[in-house]
């Protein structure tokens, strides 16, 4: 029997996901984390991205997470962020337009206010559009 851990994907509306898992990938902001049954404990802040977590039963899952915090327990994993989704929940139109406003806004260069917030926007329909993509490369 393959050695297993618990994870939690929480957003700041729900609980996404819980469950338990043999395998789990994370965008941890200096890069990608694979995690394994007894990884040594780690805390972590997440870039936006696709958190993949295989179950002990079943098919591999995508989730988007718009960034956050990463907690590894050798037995639990708990990942808080402000907007996580499955990631077949995503709308490709949805963030294509706001890649497209986002790129629009940062050519506007009207204040750095305005470019920090269309900068962040542009990274997270970045991420939600790969999500998809990867999303359909596996299927």
């Amino acid at each position: 029997m393959a050695m297993t851990m618990h994870i939690n994907i929480v957003s700041a509306e729900q609980e996404i996901y819980s469950g338990t898992v043999t395998e789990v990938s994370a965008p941890a902001a200096m890069g990608e984390v694979g995690i394994f049954p007894r990884h040594a404990p780690m805390l972590s802040t997440l870039k936006a991205g696709v958190v993949r977590v295989k179950p002990q039963e079943g098919e591999e899952q995508d989730f988007y997470v718009s960034g956050g915090i990463l907690e590894i327990q050798p037995h639990v994993i708990t990942i808080l962020s402000d907007t996580a989704l499955r990631a077949a929940d995503l709308d490709e139109s949805a963030a294509l337009e706001a890649k497209s406003r986002a790129e629009a806004a940062m050519n506007d260069k009207a204040s750095d206010l305005d470019f920090a917030k269309a900068k962040s926007e542009l990274i997270e329909a970045v991420a939600q559009i790969e999500a998809i993509k990867r999303i359909r490369k596996r299927k």
